[in-house]
């Protein structure tokens, strides 16, 4: 993904919290392209995936104009959660390192079980690097 002028603050660098939005990005197509759509998600199940806890590790920025490329590791499913490690780079380079924990939700917002089948495919998935870059 492109850094686009929006991205920065006035000195050109990405401002920090754009990153959680490259990174929910990468979540969301990571999870499309195995079939997990999020419309699809609250239609036939009434769920939705919710970020729970994160933890950054900034460690270089981000600059106008720079291509970036998030990669997407799940590393745990659980029975209404799913951990992640996702990082944001730039030419091979580790910018920022995210711990995620994601809970299932549902449209009341409670917590809810991953259904089976959308459980099956995740945990297919762990493991394997997800790279995205536009």
């Amino acid at each position: 993904m492109r850094v686009y002028y929006e991205d920065t603050d006035a000195g050109g660098v990405v401002y920090y919290a754009n990153y959680l939005k490259y990174a929910e990005r990468a979540r969301t197509e990571m999870l499309r392209e195995q079939g997990i759509e999020s419309s699809r998600l609250m239609a036939e199940h009434d769920i939705a995936f919710a970020v729970r806890r994160t933890e950054a590790d900034f460690l270089k920025s981000a600059r106008l104009d720079d291509a970036l490329e998030v990669h997407t590791r799940l590393l745990k499913v659980g029975g209404a959660t799913l951990t992640a490690e996702q990082i944001v780079k730039r030419g091979g380079e580790d910018l920022v390192v995210f711990q995620m924990k994601l809970a299932c939700v549902g449209t009341s917002g409670g917590p809810e079980r991953i259904p089976k089948t959308v459980s099956a495919i995740l945990k297919t998935l762990c493991n394997t690097n997800y790279s995205t870059e536009d």
